[in-house]
């Protein structure tokens, strides 16, 4: 099965204090498999991490909190799909409405790379087709099949403010 994931930016909030839920990392998804560049300071390996679980964190409960830790104002999506707003409001947008098809909507993160300044996550999304997919004419009722598809998401880490930020890699 192939998949092509967007490649996205993700920045984080600096001014903004996390709720407790999105600030909790033992609550946030982790990697079955982690690959890391050795060479990056450990303080950097944590910032990177976190910031990348947040926003899988995101994608697997769809709660916006999360979202907002990671999303900043500047957030853009390389390669935005028709239909859908950039700036931060494009996943949460996506989110919502693929949720509404798929409410049990649930993502592991097969594997997380960090390599230099980059976290590459191999995600896979499982879920049932239960809901409605599309408005108006074009609507879509769920027939209860299994969803199962791959996600690669590629970021680029920084630092703006002593916050971990993720930028695109393109």
């Amino acid at each position: 099965m192939k998949s092509y994931a967007p490649l996205m930016s993700i920045v984080a909030l600096a001014t903004v204090a996390l709720p407790v839920a999105a600030s909790a990392a033992n609550s946030l998804p982790l990697p079955k498999s982690v690959v890391i560049d050795r060479s990056i300071p450990a303080s950097q390996r944590e910032a990177m991490s976190l910031a990348a679980r947040r926003y899988y964190a995101f994608w697997d409960t769809g709660d916006v909190l999360y979202a907002n830790a990671v999303l900043a104002p500047d957030f853009v999506d390389r390669t935005l799909p028709a239909g859908r707003p950039q700036g931060p409001e494009g996943p949460v947008f996506a989110s919502k409405n693929f949720r509404t098809a798929v409410p049990d909507l649930h993502l592991e993160v097969e594997e997380m790379l960090m390599v230099s300044d980059r976290v590459i996550g191999r995600l896979r999304f499982t879920g049932h087709f239960t809901g409605t997919f599309g408005n108006g004419a074009t609507a879509r009722q769920g027939d209860g099949r299994a969803i199962d598809f791959i996600a690669t998401d590629i970021y680029r880490a920084a630092t703006r403010r002593r916050q971990p930020v993720m930028r695109p890699v393109v």
